[in-house]
Order: structure tokens, then C-alpha cells, then sequence
């Protein structure tokens, strides 16, 4: 009934909010600083588009492949000059993605655009150099459980996949980023050390990434926490 449709949206959003106030409690107590004395405002932001890979994935109804590259170059249109079209993972832990070669073989590249595509192992790193990807990334955690939850291994098992990534696409000239997920809190974990972060961090550019991206994957991050 409505009524209990109504019931459970509410019980819902309760338990959201208390995951977040515990959260927000287990953080360190500078979070509640939003802003950093004397920290000024960068003067140029970097925006990488992930729409097409981080947003389609989640969703239920599987788009084709023309659709996909519609949205795309729609997106290129705008002036973002680096947009995700996809990822080179297995159908069954991302089905949304199993179009990702056609994709990227009738995309209209924009000059001055990057392309880069998630290559979470070789096979995908191999399937990225078929379809002609000038860049890839990786995609790590800090918190041990979210990476078991996430992309099923290890932290220091992940660090194994992601070298011989590294590996082969620097050897083709293909440039590597690396992605460090749950750098602030983890939904398993509640707050994450700052020393995971950057421990994970290093290992990611000691293989090669020439840019890592720190994800605050579940939002409980503020200015004063992150600085």
C-alpha cells in the first residue's frame, strides 16, 4: 500500500542518515572544519567525465551501442576534455559495459578529448589495445573491504593486477591513471587512515599511473577533513 510504501521510504532514509551521523562521528574531528584557513581556491579544476561508464553501469536498462556514443559525443560537445566511455570488464560483473568495444569503435573522437577506459586486468588491458584506447585506468581502494567487496581481491592482490597492467600499456605507450576509491570513509569501514590512502596512492604511481584520482566514494568528506 501507499502507506507502507511511504513506511519503509521513511525507515530508509533514516538508516541513511544514521550511517552518515555515524560516519561523520568516526571521522577525525578537523571534518568539521569546512573551510581551511589560508587554503586558497585552485586556480584551474580538472573534471573527468564518468557519466558513461560510473553512471550507466548502475543502471537496469542496457543501452546499445549508438546510444551510448550519442550521449558521448554530446557530452564532448560541452567542453569536458576527458570523458570515460566505458570499461573492459566481465559481462558478468558488468553487463552495462559488454558493448564498451563497440562503443569506442564507432565513437567520433573530439580532438584535444581524452578517452580513457577502466582495464581492471590484462584481459581488459588486451580488449582496450584491440579497440585502439590511447589511455587506461585502474581502479583501487583504501579500505580492504570495500576493495573485496569491489572488485573481489586484496588490496596488495589488486597491486599484483594492476602492475602488469601497468606493465604492458606503458610498453605499448598507452598513458595509465590510477583511481584510489573510499579515501575519506567506506561503507564497511567507516573512517579510512590517511596513511592508507596515500600508502595506496604511492604504489599506484611507483607502477606508473601518471595521475591519481582520490575518491571520497560515499561522501562524508569536507574541506578541513581532506586538506
Amino acid at each position: 500500500t501507499a502507506g507502507d510504501q511511504n513506511s519503509d521510504t521513511h525507515k530508509q532514509s533514516t538508516m541513511r542518515l544514521m550511517i552518515s551521523k555515524r560516519m561523520f562521528s568516526a571521522l577525525p574531528a578537523r571534518t568539521a572544519s569546512l573551510f581551511v584557513p589560508g587554503v586558497s581556491i585552485p586556480a584551474k579544476v580538472k573534471i573527468v567525465e564518468v557519466g558513461p561508464r560510473d553512471g550507466l553501469q548502475n543502471e537496469k536498462l542496457q543501452l546499445r551501442p549508438v546510444q551510448k556514443v550519442q550521449f558521448i559525443e554530446m557530452l564532448s560537445a560541452t567542453g569536458l576534455s576527458v570523458i570515460e566511455p566505458g570499461s573492459f570488464v566481465s559481462k558478468q560483473w558488468g553487463p552495462q559495459m559488454a558493448n564498451t568495444k563497440e562503443v569506442m569503435g564507432t565513437l567520433k573522437k573530439k580532438p584535444g578529448v581524452s578517452y580513457p577506459v577502466l582495464t581492471p586486468n590484462l584481459r581488459g588491458l588486451e580488449d582496450a589495445i584491440a579497440s585502439g584506447c590511447k589511455e587506461v585506468a585502474v581502479f583501487g581502494a583504501a579500505s580492504e573491504t570495500f576493495s573485496q567487496k569491489n572488485i573481489n581481491c586484496s588490496i596488495e592482490d589488486s597491486f599484483k593486477r594492476f602492475s602488469k597492467v601497468c606493465e604492458v600499456a606503458l610498453a605499448r605507450g598507452i598513458k595509465v591513471r590510477g583511481y584510489v576509491s573510499t579515501v575519506v570513509g567506506c561503507p564497511y569501514e567507516s573512517a579510512v587512515a590517511p596513511d592508507r590512502v596515500a600508502y595506496v596512492s604511492k604504489r599506484l604511481y611507483d607502477m606508473g599511473c601518471y595521475e591519481i584520482s582520490l575518491g571520497d566514494t560515499i561522501g562524508v568528506g569536507t574541506p578541513g577533513c581532506v586538506a
